[in-house]
């Protein structure tokens, strides 16, 4: 029996064509494992971890029970000028899988609530050390860091920054993509580590006294699974080091397995950032939820302040920071992780998920291939005069035959839940391969 709601004008989706979508609605009401179910009763393929963020699989009942329990014993409670347990307790479970370097917890709601939680924090930090003038932050074209108004303006992608006014003070590195160079590489690309050396530039021109940070994800997702070159990222570290700039990893989208092997991308490359921000994977997509990991050099600054050991360190938080609920479905979202070793099976598979991929570069379509761990870029050639037409009929024909992708202009990003299986796999990468046969 199908199940579709009487009235769908009252909701304002987002990020989502709404007068296209409700004339022909596509809808999921349950999921489990590897799959969703539509609402005409179909099991769907999940190709994309929900939005990049259900990487145990669904309906773990370990966190439901979690939830369930800590519902029960405390719903709510405030953060400010008070605490309650587990908001301590799943600080110190995240640590546990943080690289080293990273050993305090600031908590936010969502991605974009974690960048712009960590660009104030960034700011704050050199106002405490004297240096009030580094009021500059440096991003990167076609990054994506959420949808705060700090996260768009360091942001990179022009289709989510058009309608809006931009914070002063920003400045972009250039991206990193290049298909006449890379194309179809495995891992990191050989070519364009030197564009690191743009941040000189900037430096030149802002003066580095005046520069508080760089953001930038390891491997962009949004704009379409975009791999660092070999040695970027260690550039951008040396610079920034160089010039006392804080760098700031945005691992909404690396964070907790995707690249496998390791919880961060950061270990993954062996770079190591000032801050990290975080989201998605940490309470496996069951409830909102991010976080800000710092240095102890950050943290340190803010407690070590000698004024008034009463006063508030940093004048920045939400009602729902560290909410009880959501720590409980972190720290079962962490134990699963561990216990399965997720992100091991992630760098196990990845060999499988690799060889799949690229075994389409013979498929309509596709000039570019790009991949590491268990997330893969492939670039399709737009069609004359309609950009983005190819992918989304691409990715209609997959969801009407039983799987789940995600297209970003006429890129398709397939990031998995790290539980799959090499016969998923298949699966995932013939319905691609079916649809693209299809389109025009």
């Amino acid at each position: 029996m199908r199940v579709m709601p009487n009235d769908l004008d009252a909701y304002w989706m987002p990020f989502t064509a709404n007068r296209q979508f409700k004339q022909a609605p596509r809808m999921l009401v349950s999921a489990k494992g590897m799959y969703y179910r539509s609402d005409d009763d179909r099991p769907i393929l999940d190709g994309t971890s929900g939005l990049w963020c259900v990487n145990a699989g669904h309906g773990r009942l370990e966190i439901a029970e979690a939830v369930k329990a800590q519902l029960a014993r405390l719903d709510y409670a405030p953060s400010f000028q008070m605490g309650h347990p587990i908001a301590f307790e799943a600080a110190a479970k995240l640590r546990q899988i943080l690289p080293e370097e990273l050993s305090h917890v600031f908590f936010a709601n969502s991605g974009s609530e974690s960048v712009d939680s960590a660009l104030k924090i960034a700011l704050a930090y050199h106002q405490l050390r004297g240096e009030g003038r580094r009021t500059r932050l440096i991003g990167r074209e076609r990054g994506y860091h959420g949808v705060g108004f700090g996260g768009i303006s360091v942001g990179g992608l022009a289709s989510n920054r058009r309608q809006f006014a931009l914070l002063p003070n920003v400045d972009h590195l250039p991206h990193t993509h290049d298909l006449e160079r890379n194309a179809f590489s495995r891992g990191l690309p050989a070519w364009g580590g030197h564009l690191a050396d743009d941040l000189e530039r900037l430096v030149a021109l802002h003066d580095p006294s005046t520069i508080a940070a760089v953001i930038v994800e390891p491997m962009a997702g949004s704009a379409g699974v975009l791999l660092p070159p070999k040695g970027y990222l260690e550039r951008l570290r040396a610079i920034c080091s160089k010039y006392g700039i804080l760098l700031i990893f945005d691992e909404v989208i690396t964070g907790f397995g995707r690249l496998g092997g390791h919880a961060f991308a950061a270990e993954k490359f062996g770079v190591k950032p000032d801050m990290i921000t975080m989201a998605k994977g940490l309470t496996n997509g069951t409830i909102p939820m991010g976080a800000v990991a710092t240095s102890d050099d950050i943290y340190r600054t803010f407690m070590d302040q000698k004024d008034n050991p009463a006063a508030i360190e940093l004048a920045h938080g939400y009602t729902y920071s560290g909410h009880p609920v959501a720590c409980a479905a972190a720290i079962a979202t962490i134990d699963a992780y561990q216990r399965e070793k997720l992100f091991e099976r992630a760098e196990t598979m990845a060999p499988a998920f690799e060889k799949a991929a690229h075994g389409l570069r013979d498929a309509p379509h596709v000039i570019d291939i790009r991949n590491m761990g268990l997330v893969t870029g492939i670039e399709l050639a737009p069609r004359s005069g309609q950009p983005g037409a190819r992918a989304y009929e691409t990715f209609v024909h997959c969801f009407e035959n039983g799987t789940l992708i995600r297209v970003t202009g006429d890129i398709i990003a397939l990031s998995p839940p790290l539980i799959i299986s090499e016969s998923q796999i298949d699966d995932l990468f013939g319905a691609v391969r079916a649809a693209l046969n299809t389109v025009a």
